[in-house]
């Protein structure tokens, strides 16, 4: 059961709305790597993680998740806020204003709309978690590169501690890949079902 507060994880106070800025960082709200997928992926998961502790970490971050949703679609919708038809023309957002005016809709930079082909949800708790931490990274890189266009520190701001908690997650996701590892038969590292994997080949 969640409980939701009525606050931002971090606070969002953009002064000068920039829907050029907007435009790219919509990507980590519906973009192959955005908190959209993110969200869907860790609590989807869980349901399949071998102890109780490993379930908390992907609970935990997968509910963490939802917040950065929340904040990312915060930081859009004041960047996109009280525009004029000039400033929506001159900066490239009328082919996104067209279709949705200035609603917060997932979607990557790139332009394709959030598909759920952008995360996976196994049932092997060793292949899921390796996806996680290979998408915290990604997700980080993609906070890195939004960093390398924004000047705005109205901006720059909550997207540095947005890319902090994907540094944390990834530490967290380490801390669940060694609770697994530690839960296998040490000479078959990279099964997660052991007693499979020790059958012997039936003779033809």
């Amino acid at each position: 059961m969640f409980q939701y507060e009525k606050v931002l994880q971090y606070p969002v106070n953009i002064k000068n709305p920039n829907p050029a800025l907007a435009k790219v960082i919509i990507s980590q709200l519906g973009g192959p790597d955005g908190e959209v997928g993110a969200a869907m992926r860790y609590l989807n998961q869980r349901y399949a993680a071998p102890c109780r502790e490993v379930q908390a970490i992907l609970t935990d971050i997968g509910t963490e998740e939802l917040g950065h949703m929340e904040m990312v679609a915060a930081i859009l919708y004041q960047l996109t806020r009280n525009l004029s038809v000039s400033e929506i023309k001159e900066s490239g957002f009328d082919a996104y204003f067209v279709d949705h005016t200035t609603g917060i809709y997932p979607a990557a930079a790139s332009g394709p709309a959030f598909t759920a082909d952008y995360l996976q949800s196994t049932g092997d708790p060793l292949a899921d978690m390796h996806e996680d931490l290979a998408a915290e990274q990604k997700a980080r890189l993609t906070y890195d590169n939004i960093l390398r266009l924004v000047d705005d520190p109205d901006v720059r701001d909550p997207i540095k501690f947005l890319r902090e908690r994907e540094i944390v997650h990834y530490q967290r996701f380490g801390e669940g890949l060694r609770k697994i590892q530690d839960m296998l038969d040490s000479k078959n590292f990279y099964a997660f079902n052991p007693s499979f994997d020790k059958q012997k080949p039936k003779r033809k």
